[in-house]
């Protein structure tokens, strides 16, 4: 089973590693990495604009699949594929260490693309843009961790432990993060790497914080069952449009007075579907939203408190309720960076690029699988900075006009790399010794 280090101490993990590794390895120094991240460059960013222009969305990334295959099989990384397009890479250094999951999302959006950003014509639009697009940044994320993997690849007798390069499947949603984690718990895993872009944060930023980096989600879906009638005799009929409409502001006032005053769940209904004409009241109506929330406390109460002020309001207007089975329910807790890990993180980023590049941000509000990772492992989920006004991005995430500004690709590798290099060093004798000389 995948072996997590929330039961044992960080301490502790060096001590067993250490135990166990044989020699002094000398591992890539900050000026390897800075090189090889800019010699690098030109393949990141040609990778990520040919995976931009395949744009296929979840469950059916079939060439973005078959181009990530095509890329190992050239740098010489064996893989695993998974039921569908899903992918591990896994390079073992045949030397103790620790071992690593980098995660990149592979998905695209269906969603029209514009030809342009913010400010001018895109340097690669998707084959489809009538149809699908890389609305959220996850052919970025593709391109860097194969740019990661060629390194480390051409690297390995500087590292130590096994990297799991994982390239997902389904991100948006939700369709491959079960066959990831339980392809990943037949093996060992001591912590977790990924990397979001981030349109809210400047570009050339890179925020490791420790604690909620983004928000968990609950998926409201649910109808409210009355009885139609004509319009001209309510009285008649039993209105489930009324009763939706009651429960959108009882639920609103309810998290006013209900929800810890410390802590943050919004409330986001975005559609009330009744009827369709104006002389006929409906049989059902249909409300839907998403609350989003960083304590997974706050998260558990405001389902009760959805579904309480659902069956009150339901009663009080002689209608029922029927719930969709897949929602109203916790889908994804809030993606939490742990404290050891971040502070490592920071440390070591701080050490290898430019000073004022680790900066904090505010969490965001949107929600990712990768939560599920960090559930299992510890690890840091970072946010990398696209917000580039000249460029032309900072476009929201899931709106057609986001872009990334392609000249920030080379930090989230040299990040990548240096915290796999990092956690090479806790777990390598010597390695103290070494950097004093």
């Amino acid at each position: 089973m995948g072996n997590s280090l929330k039961s044992i101490s960080p301490k502790l993990f060096r001590q067993e590693s250490s135990s166990v590794a044989r020699g002094v390895i000398d591992m890539m120094d900050d000026i390897e990495i800075r090189n090889e991240a800019a010699a690098q460059r030109d393949y990141v960013i040609g990778c990520r604009r040919a995976i931009h222009r395949f744009a296929e969305t979840s469950g059916r990334e079939v060439r973005t699949s078959a181009f990530i295959k095509q890329q190992l099989d050239e740098i010489g990384i064996p893989y695993e594929s998974l039921v569908k397009t899903g992918i591990i890479g896994i390079l073992d250094t045949g030397r103790a260490g620790p071992h690593i999951a980098l995660r990149a999302d592979i998905d695209a959006l269906p969603l029209p693309e514009n030809p342009d950003n913010l400010k001018r014509a895109r340097v690669v639009i998707s084959d489809t843009p009538d149809e699908t697009c890389h609305a959220c940044g996850h052919d970025a994320h593709t391109a860097m961790l194969l740019g990661a993997s060629k390194v480390l690849r051409k690297h390995i007798g500087e590292l130590t432990g096994v990297i799991y390069l994982c390239f997902e499947e389904g991100e948006e949603n939700g369709g491959g993060i079960q066959v990831m984690l339980d392809t990943l718990a037949t093996k060992k895993v001591d912590s977790c790497w990924g990397i979001h872009v981030y349109n809210a944060l400047e570009s050339g930023k890179i925020c490791v914080q420790a604690g909620p980096r983004m928000a968990g989600a609950i998926r409201v879906e649910l109808t409210f069952v009355g009885r139609g009638g004509h319009g001209s005799r309510p009285d008649l009929s039993i209105n489930p449009v009324f009763c939706a409409a009651n429960f959108v502001n009882n639920l609103a006032v309810a998290f006013v007075n209900q929800i810890d005053a410390n802590e943050t769940v919004t409330c986001g209904i975005t559609a009330i579907q009744g009827g369709q004409v104006a002389n006929v009241i409906p049989d059902t109506a249909t409300v839907l939203g998403s609350l989003r929330f960083f304590s997974m406390s706050e998260g558990d109460k405001a389902v009760r408190i959805l579904h309480e002020v659902a069956e009150n309001t339901a009663r009080m207007h002689r209608c029922s309720v029927e719930y969709n089975e897949k929602y109203n329910k916790i889908s994804v807790g809030p993606t939490i960076n742990d404290p050891y890990y971040s502070e490592l993180a920071a440390k070591a980023l701080d050490a290898v690029l430019p000073s004022g590049t680790v900066s904090p941000c505010a969490p965001w509000y949107a929600s990712d699988s990768f939560s599920l990772w960090l559930n299992r492992y510890p690890g840091v989920y970072a946010h990398l900075g696209i917000n580039n006004p000249e460029y032309g991005s900072g476009a929201p995430h899931h709106n057609s006009y986001f872009d990334v500004d392609e000249n920030v690709l080379d930090i989230g590798l040299i990040a990548t790399l240096k915290y796999v290099n990092a956690l090479g060093e806790e777990a390598t004798p010597g390695q103290a010794s070494k950097e004093k000389a």
